[in-house]
Order: C-alpha cells, then sequence, then structure tokens
C-alpha cells in the first residue's frame, strides 16, 4: 500500500471515487442509508489521500510533477499519461473538498434512488479529477465526457420541476462543444502522424506541432468553443441558470464550484499551449467578453427574485472576471484569475448550500417570501453573511485577493479599460449581494411562517464551515497558494512566447511540421 501511494498517487486520487461508485452497485437499491455513509466516507477518504499531493508537491518547481506514464492503446498513440503543476494541484484540492462536503448536504436531504445519486456523485468525481491531470488529449477528451453523463442525470433526475428540459439543455450545449473540440484532437494528432510517422495524444508530443494561418485558427476556435462553454463566456451562458435553478443542492454546488472551472482550466493547459498564435490573436475577443460577461452577469443578478438564479448569475459575473485575467495574460492576472477559480468554488458553493438550507426549510427561494430571519436561525446568518462577504471581496477574505490580483495585473497590460470595466462589476456585486442579504435575512419579519424556521443542522454547519475556514486561510495567507501558481503560469507565459518566435520564424501558410 505504501509503494501504491508513493508511486501512483495521483492515480488512487482518481480512481478512489469509481471504485466507491462500483461497490455502491453490488448494494441492493433499498440500502439507501449504507449507500449514503459508503459514498460520503469514499469522499472524506479521497480527500485525506490526496493531501499528500499538496505536501509533497514542491513548490517553486515549474513544470509537471508525482508523473504517471502508461501505454494503454500503443497502436494509436494513446497513453495513461498523468501529472500535476500549481494549476491543477489547487483544481484538485478544490474537487476532492467540495465532492465530500456536497454529499454531505446530501445524507439528509435526498431521499429518492439514493444507491443511484451516490453512485453519480462519485464516477462525477473521477471524471472532474481525471481531467485536471491529464496529459493526453485522448486521456483528456475521455475523462471529459465522463463528467457530462452523471451531472446529466443528477440535474435530471433529481432536480426541479424543469429538471428535464435544463438537463437536456446542459447535455446539448456541453455535447455540441465536446464534439468539435473531438474532431479538432483527430486532426491534430494525424497531422502529427504526418509529420513524425508516428501516432501521438501527448500533450507535450503535440505543442511541438506548429500550424499557421487558417488552419491554426479553426483549430483553435474548436478548442475554444468547447471550454467557453463550459466556463460559461457571455453569450454561451444561457444554459446555467437553468441548470443551477434545477439542479438539486450538491449538484449545483459541484457544477458552480468544479466544472465550471474546467472550462478555463481546458483553455490554459490545452488550447493556449497548442495553438499559441491564435490565442493571442483572439486574446482581445477574449477580454471583451469577459468584461460584457462581468457587467451583464451582475446586472441580471441584481433583477432576480430567486435567490438561486441570483447566485447562478453571479457566477456569470465572476468567472468574466476570470476571463479578463486569461485574456490579459499578465503573470499577475493570469495567477490572479487560477485563483479566483478555487476563491468562486469556495464561495458560490457556500452559497448554494446555504440557499438550499433554507429552501429545505421553506420550499421557496422567492426573496419576498424571507425577510427579518436574522434572529430566527442566526448561524445560518452568519454563515451566509461570511460568504456572501467573500464572495463581493472584502478584505481579509479569499474573493479580495483573487479580485484585487486580477484588476491589478490587467490594469499593467495593454487593456486597461478592462481593468476600469470589471471594477464597476466588482461594485455592482456588491450591491446585489448585499441586497439579497439585507432582504432575506433583515427586513421586516412578515411572513409568519418564518419564526418556525429551524436553523442549521450538525452535518449542514460543519459542511458550510469547512468552505468558510477556508475562505479565511486563503484570505490571510494568499501565498500559501500563490506560490505553487506562478511557477506554472511563468513556465505556461514562456512556452506560449518560444512557440510564437519558433512560428513566425519558420512557419509557412497552411502547412504543419514538427520543429527540430
Amino acid at each position: 500500500m505504501d509503494a501504491l501511494l508513493r508511486d501512483h498517487l495521483v492515480s488512487v486520487v482518481v480512481f478512489l471515487p469509481l471504485a466507491g461508485a462500483v461497490l455502491l452497485l453490488l448494494l441492493p437499491r433499498s440500502a439507501a442509508s449504507a449507500a449514503r455513509n459508503i459514498a460520503f466516507g469514499v469522499s472524506v477518504l479521497d480527500l485525506i489521500v490526496s493531501v499528500p499531493l499538496w505536501t509533497r508537491f514542491l513548490v517553486g518547481v515549474p513544470g509537471f510533477q508525482l508523473r504517471e506514464r502508461i501505454d494503454w492503446i500503443p497502436q494509436l498513440g494513446i497513453t495513461y499519461n498523468v501529472g500535476l503543476d500549481g494549476i491543477s494541484l489547487l483544481l484538485v484540492m478544490l474537487t476532492t473538498v467540495l465532492t465530500p462536503v456536497s454529499l454531505l448536504f446530501s445524507l439528509t436531504h435526498v431521499e429518492k434512488e439514493v444507491r443511484g445519486y451516490s453512485v453519480a456523485f462519485l464516477v462525477l468525481e473521477t471524471g472532474m479529477l481525471g481531467s485536471l491531470v491529464a496529459l493526453d488529449l485522448a486521456l483528456f477528451y475521455v475523462f471529459w465526457e465522463v463528467m457530462l453523463v452523471p451531472m446529466y442525470f443528477i440535474i435530471g433526475i433529481w432536480g426541479g420541476p424543469r429538471r428535464i428540459y435544463a438537463s437536456m439543455k446542459f447535455f446539448l450545449f456541453t455535447m455540441s462543444g465536446s464534439l468539435l473540440m473531438f474532431l479538432a484532437i483527430l486532426f491534430v494528432a494525424i497531422r502529427h502522424h504526418t509529420a513524425t510517422g508516428a501516432w501521438s495524444f501527448a500533450l507535450e508530443d503535440l505543442t511541438r506541432m506548429t500550424f499557421t494561418g487558417r488552419v491554426e485558427t479553426y483549430l483553435f476556435l474548436a478548442f475554444a468553443l468547447a471550454f467557453a462553454i463550459k466556463v460559461p463566456v457571455f453569450p454561451l451562458h444561457t444554459w446555467l441558470p437553468d441548470a443551477h435553478t434545477e439542479a438539486p443542492t450538491a449538484g449545483s454546488i459541484i457544477l458552480a464550484g468544479v466544472m465550471l472551472k474546467l472550462g478555463a482550466y481546458g483553455y490554459l493547459r490545452f488550447a493556449l499551449p497548442l495553438f499559441p498564435d491564435a490565442a493571442m490573436r483572439f486574446a482581445p475577443w477574449l477580454g471583451v467578453l469577459g468584461v460584457i460577461g462581468v457587467i451583464y452577469g451582475a446586472m441580471v443578478a441584481y433583477a432576480q427574485h430567486d435567490m438561486k438564479r441570483l447566485v447562478a448569475y453571479s457566477s456569470v459575473s465572476h468567472l468574466g472576471l476570470v476571463v479578463i485575467g486569461i485574456g490579459a495574460f499578465t503573470t499577475m492576472s493570469l495567477s490572479g484569475s487560477i485563483l479566483q477559480m478555487v476563491n468562486h468554488g469556495l464561495s458560490t458553493g457556500a452559497l448554494f448550500l446555504l440557499v438550499g438550507v433554507l429552501y429545505e426549510r421553506r420550499h421557496t427561494r422567492e426573496l419576498d417570501a424571507y425577510g427579518g430571519i436574522a434572529a430566527v436561525v442566526p448561524v445560518t446568518t452568519a454563515l451566509f453573511l461570511i460568504a456572501t462577504l467573500s464572495s463581493i471581496g472584502l478584505p481579509g477574505l479569499n474573493g479580495f485577493v483573487g479580485e484585487f490580483t486580477i484588476l491589478l495585473g490587467t490594469w499593467l497590460s495593454p487593456h486597461r479599460w478592462w481593468s476600469a470595466a470589471a471594477a464597476t462589476g466588482v461594485i455592482l456585486s456588491a450591491i446585489y449581494m448585499l441586497t439579497l442579504v439585507q432582504r432575506v435575512f433583515w427586513n421586516p419579519l412578515v411572513v409568519e411562517e418564518n419564526r418556525k424556521l429551524t436553523d442549521v443542522r450538525p452535518s449542514e454547519f460543519v459542511a458550510a464551515a469547512t468552505l468558510v475556514v477556508l475562505m479565511v486561510w486563503i484570505g490571510v495567507r494568499p501565498n500559501d497558494v500563490l506560490d505553487r501558481i506562478r511557477p506554472a503560469v511563468e513556465s505556461l507565459q514562456k512556452s506560449v512566447a518560444a512557440r510564437q518566435v519558433a512560428l513566425h520564424e519558420s512557419a509557412r501558410p497552411e502547412i504543419s511540421e514538427v520543429r527540430r
């Protein structure tokens, strides 16, 4: 066992949830209590096993660590090739934290088909973790698609009244982008085989390819569209509010906390290194779409009367800020964007969890149905307020560090006006989030039923408090995270710059070749 954890730690973290899902399938469908406990126990065990990823990771060392590579389909050059850098490390840890938090909330709130629900969540965790560590494009695509199926069922079976509509919309949007990316992956691999005589889907091999002219543009757009839908970037965001509104609370936590981040992660990990020239040419468009997303998402969030839809549109706004940081492409803005992905997962995950707590008591998310409940549920109020202050970027909490780093890094880029425009979105976020808190918790208590509300259960408190502790930790000690991000960001920038120089020196229009 020690040798397994020493040499194959990444694989154990990835596949432990899948092993738990297989175990659950051996249980009878009626064993709801056992299924809940096993699924939660497996997710906690995976969190514990993932801690050595953080402690064994060498801070300040660029490149991928804890590598594992095994031939999978050697005839096609497909390998089981996994590893971690600072970017993927943070998102892997976020995933292993949010999954047990989600399942802990579900212990007392899911009654229908508990075994199937638990299996779906554990398979989803394996899909997310695999996508974050895969360094082979074929392997990445397999894990990418694995994520889609369980989330489709989580929304479609355990969601709200319009769950079928929301799940189909989620599926069609995501699948359409994924198919284009799949065709682009095949094209790149075929070009590699044509140029070298060898098949390979490994990222390190395919990044040696150079594509010029329209070929690179089309390939980049195929990848970028798939990742933009997942973020989602305006105007490809319309599936998100419906999916969040109809998904069960735990599904919303995972969707907002991890799955949306995989779009930005995929762009950084694959689209930028493979097609650097096209990525830099389209960076101004990416930044503009990010600015629109920040302001549009904030304004639409303010107009919402449903708490869950308000938080969903706030995700459009906050992830627009992440997109701006990526488009600016400075070391500071990129580091801030990666950190803000984690921050958003914690704060928005906590908000969705606490909205779910209120919904389970009152069976409504309408703002007008609440008011004056701060004295009735003081612990829920305190947790909700901390998550809100994190979301709007209060100094001392994690959101401030991420937002400030993005805005400052963007200001130092040639696109200063992005920073100025995005700052208005930060101000708007304070307006709509504090309005939400005031209307729900401190307006006059006019609905008699609210006097009977019960405060958080112990399981709900532990789930929310775990996220609050992490918000404070990152807010007080941001360098614990930023020091792990910076080498990966600098390595990415150097790689893109070197690829651009080589391309402009040797590329010919419409011809792909391998750099010797």
